[in-house]
């Protein structure tokens, strides 16, 4: 047998072991761990099914944001693709499309360590280590400790906390490491290829793998110069993240990155400016010691790579759990990564030992892989019942009210809060105020808005804000409720503020919030409007107040809404001198508005709202999304980067 097809045999063997360790989640619909951020992706993809095959915009979150921006592509795509063409229910498929990948990356590993020319023993050592063990769980005792069974931490946060973007790009990212690899070694057309399109593939399911990729590459690229100063690399170097971007740049655009950047401020603690004066010093003193230590010796250059790795990720996620070093994004996030290099590390310190003469070493290794992977018993036999499937989905208080809302309030913008929040889309297209997780908002009010309706004491304050974002129905869970994030605090506010409109008996309950018309249009007075500011914190009344008014109490002019698809809108409304029509979905410079052939002026109001500047006279106004500039060149770079792709794999059929 070739090496190549006893590498093939083994990945194939790996991802079906892998898959046998959770067979049962690749089946699974709902199941108990109903706090998992799982829905915000499972409710992402019910949309795009219903609106396949690429809305520009979400109508559903955050009064509006462009699809794009929500997230990446890979795992919402893939997993709105098994549903439509296997027929598989949204949630199914994600836990299918997950499964997958995460039984794939553990042949991802082997392919990783071969590639690097190591021995086939050391391969399958770091992949079986990597589907059954965490390391960390020798150091981060709140991870050990909630791993029950000790399930492995990419395992865990999979399913328990809906982590399957993040753990898929985890499971892409050993392949573009070994393409790369190749590539740099090899200069090989089709595994630069290959490289390029694993990277795309691991930034376009997360980016916290993304960020992952960030730091490997950089160290593989240095072991690489540093070991055997090869300027037959430069190419290769440059052409895989080139590529890469290039089958990403049609949807991560400028603007998504920018976006993306601001919305990380609500998950994430700011970077401190020590950290990194310590990053830059550990940079330095590990380029020193490796130049030193490896430099023109390529036999070291997977020795260097794995003890880089090992340095960054420790200094990235212990240092944070331990000296509350941060430079970026939230370092407990990548746990799951740290595992991954100790691995790598602890295989290579084995396979080094292994390989001196004497028996006595070699005892010596069989015992510590003994006893390391003597814990895993726990995890194996327990592996099938991590979580449970919930078959009765329609007991759950988020279907309830959910349902309720469907069929007597279809059209009606709600505030909702926990898991409700998460899995609010799930079933049906309701409109949130919020939504399923806070990444692609494009309005930051709504965040701050949010903590004032939740948290606040004065239902007042909290009713100003609610008529501001034109919001119709608040959901409140009460003590009694089955709730599992009580988020709205002092729900005695809001039987001051509406009616009742729903109570299911069990501590859950909706209430109407007045509004003088139910559709989120109005015709205001511009003059007025346009002297309204933004408020400053999240109890100025001094300037919610005046908004208010302006919009609740203008002229008494009622509007149409009507929305033919989620890239359109139309609005009539009659007009006089000096008046403008308001739209409360959010503004972005991409929407066009038109009267007939005319285009009209459409602008920000003080909350971030949509304007029209419209004639006088009673007419229709057309709202279209169109394709922003910046994805339009995305797009071209994106075609021009699959011909690069093509003419590569044609130049190794030629080759061979």
């Amino acid at each position: 047998m070739t090496r190549r097809k006893q590498i093939l045999l083994d990945c194939c063997i790996l991802f079906l072991f892998g898959a046998a360790l959770v067979r049962p989640y690749f089946t699974y619909k709902y199941t108990n761990q109903w706090p998992s951020i799982e829905s915000t992706f499972i409710s992402d993809a019910r949309f795009l099914v219903e609106h396949w095959p690429h809305p520009r915009w979400q109508p559903l979150w955050y009064t509006g944001t462009r699809f794009d921006y929500i997230y990446p592509p890979a795992l919402r795509y893939g997993t709105a693709l098994l549903s439509k063409v296997v027929g598989f229910w949204p949630v199914k498929a994600y836990h299918f499309y997950t499964m997958f990948f995460y039984s794939l990356g553990i042949a991802g590993v082997y392919l990783l360590i071969r590639a690097a020319g190591r021995s086939r023993g050391a391969a399958w050592l770091g992949a079986v280590a990597t589907a059954v063990l965490s390391p960390c769980f020798l150091i981060l005792r709140e991870f050990r400790l909630d791993s029950g069974a000790l399930v492995p931490v990419r395992l865990g946060v999979l399913l328990r906390y809906g982590e399957g973007p993040h753990i898929t790009a985890l499971s892409l990212l050993p392949f573009a490491l070994a393409f790369s690899w190749r590539a740099l070694d090899q200069r090989r057309p089709a595994s630069l290829a290959l490289a390029a399109i694993f990277s795309a593939a691991v930034v376009s399911n997360n980016f916290y793998g993304a960020t992952a990729l960030a730091i490997f590459y950089p160290i593989l690229l240095w072991s690489f110069w540093v070991t055997g100063r090869r300027s037959s690399m430069a190419i290769p170097a440059v052409a895989i993240p080139a590529l890469a971007y290039g089958l990403t740049a049609f949807w991560m655009v400028p603007s998504y990155i920018r976006i993306t950047a601001q919305n990380l401020q609500y998950v994430a603690l700011p970077a401190t400016n020590w950290s990194i004066w310590v990053a830059a010093a550990v940079v330095l003193a590990f380029g020193l010691a490796s130049y030193k230590l490896a430099g023109t010796r390529p036999e070291h250059t997977w020795a260097v790579f794995v003890a880089g790795c090992l340095v960054f990720f420790s200094l990235y996620v212990m240092g944070n759990h331990f000296l509350d070093f941060r430079v970026g994004g939230d370092p407990r996030r990548l746990v799951p990564e740290f595992d991954l290099v100790s691995i790598l590390a602890a295989v290579l310190a084995l396979e080094w030992l292994w390989f001196r003469p004497g028996r006595a070493r070699k005892i010596v290794v069989a015992l510590l892989v003994l006893v390391a992977f003597f814990p895993a018993k726990k995890y194996v036999r327990h592996a099938w019942t991590v979580i449970a499937p919930w078959p009765d989905y329609q007991s759950r208080l988020e279907y309830r009210v959910t349902d309720w809302l469907a069929q007597h309030m279809p059209e009606a913008r709600v505030c909702p809060s926990g898991t409700l929040r998460f899995w609010f889309d799930a079933w049906h297209s309701l409109t949130e105020l919020g939504g399923g997780s806070d990444q692609g908002m494009l309005n930051p009010l709504e965040y701050v808005g949010q903590w004032e309706i939740n948290a606040g004491t004065d239902p007042a304050i909290a009713l100003l804000w609610l008529q501001a974002f034109g919001v119709d129905v608040m959901y409140v869970a009460g003590p009694n409720s089955d709730q599992p994030y009580k988020d709205v605090q002092h729900t005695d506010r809001f039987a001051k503020i509406g009616p009742l409109l729903f109570d299911d008996g069990h501590g859950n309950t909706l209430y109407r919030i007045p509004r003088r018309w139910a559709p989120r249009v109005r015709v205001v007075d511009t003059a007025l409007l346009d002297a309204q500011q933004p408020p400053r914190t999240i109890e100025d009344v001094e300037r919610l107040r005046p908004y208010v008014d302006a919009i609740e109490n203008g002229p008494d002019v009622p509007a149409t809404f009507e929305r033919p698809g989620t890239d359109e809108m139309l609005v009539r409304a009659k007009l006089n001198a000096g008046q403008s029509v308001l739209l409360q979905e959010t503004w972005d410079p991409a929407w066009q508005a038109w009267q007939g052939d005319a285009r009209l002026r459409l602008r920000k109001d003080a909350m971030g709202f949509m304007v029209v500047d419209a004639p006088p006279g009673d007419g229709e106004i057309r709202l279209v999304f169109a394709m922003p500039l910046e994805n339009r060149v995305g797009w071209v770079l994106t075609g021009i980067s699959f011909a690069v792709l093509v003419g590569l794999f044609l130049q190794r059929e030629r080759t061979r």
